[in-house]
């Protein structure tokens, strides 16, 4: 496999972590393990038992440049290992929605096309973003997105799962999530439906696909509340929309979040704060007929 690095020397070795249960079976599917063999790709093929933080360490440890098929979660997981190390990271589109790999310009529908990228003759510097040190390549976000990750459900019917939920989610009567931030202007907040702190800002006010991120790569959080405090008159509609350097969470006991669509549960006060630059990316070459959201610059 014809491999560079920045300097031009071709890597001894490169590794793609496999998540086999992500996009339910995505990589399976387009028989990603094989295409790796073809190129001169190692790969470690998680099971259910494997706990990919360990697993992307221990690959890593001696490799030039690491990747993941799967879903974001996972991709979260390898890429603040290789951000660690500073080694190029390698995102394969193997998961149920690829939100980090549309907004990296790759090409969603094309998961062995996107192994192209080992090549290493397309490489990027972009941001991750971090909270209370564990860093996300999305979102994270609180309320009742939490809620509907930790569901058991979840995993194996996502959209059955919410659907069912959504009714108790949103009624007022449940109350908001118990949680307290500074909003744009200096003004006081406390409880939300939805709290979501992105890697970079969605574009929301803009003709793009639905979660695109115009940028992964200018340094700031982006914010999006949903119900505030009933009774606001300056926020009628109940939403809220900004961004900024850092951000901080308080509230008065732990709460299950989800951080790129993994439930996780985080003690108080969550610091969020983004990690400009951190990671190199390899990208595959753009594909003909294939219009990215933005590449980042």
């Amino acid at each position: 496999m014809p491999s560079l690095d920045e300097t031009g020397r071709a890597p001894r070795r490169a590794v793609l972590i496999v998540n086999p249960r992500s996009g339910g079976g995505k990589a399976g599917r387009a028989d990603v393990v094989a295409a790796c063999q073809a190129r001169g790709i190692e790969t470690v093929v998680l099971t259910p038992d494997d706990d990919v933080d360990e697993m992307a360490r221990a690959a890593a440890a001696d490799a030039d440049v690491i990747g993941v098929a799967g879903g974001d979660g996972s991709m979260a997981a390898v890429a603040a290992v290789a951000a660690r190390r500073d080694i190029p990271f390698v995102c394969i589109p193997a998961g149920t929605r690829n939100h980090f790999a549309f907004d990296l310009g790759i090409d969603r529908r094309d998961v062995v096309g996107a192994l192209d990228a080992f090549e290493g003759r397309n490489e990027r510097r972009i941001d991750l973003a971090a909270v209370n040190g564990r860093p996300f390549v999305n979102n994270v976000s609180i309320g009742w997105y939490g809620k509907v990750v930790a569901s058991p459900e979840y995993r194996d019917a996502k959209l059955k799962r919410v659907l069912k939920m959504l009714p108790e989610l949103l009624d007022p009567r449940g109350g908001p999530a118990r949680v307290r931030f500074t909003g744009p202007g200096g003004k006081q907040y406390a409880g939300v439906r939805v709290l979501l702190v992105s890697n970079n800002r969605y574009e929301f006010d803009r003709p793009m696909p639905r979660g695109a991120r115009g940028g992964v790569d200018r340094g700031v959080l982006g914010l999006l509340a949903i119900s505030p405090p009933v009774g606001n008159p300056e926020e009628p509609r109940g939403l809220l929309e900004w961004t900024a350097p850092s951000f901080r969470v308080d509230a008065d006991s732990p709460l299950v979040v989800g951080i790129d669509g993994e439930a996780v549960t985080l003690a108080p006060p969550f610091e969020f704060e983004p990690l400009p630059h951190a990671l190199r990316v390899w990208l595959p070459p753009p594909r003909q007929g294939f219009i990215a959201p933005r590449a980042p610059a």
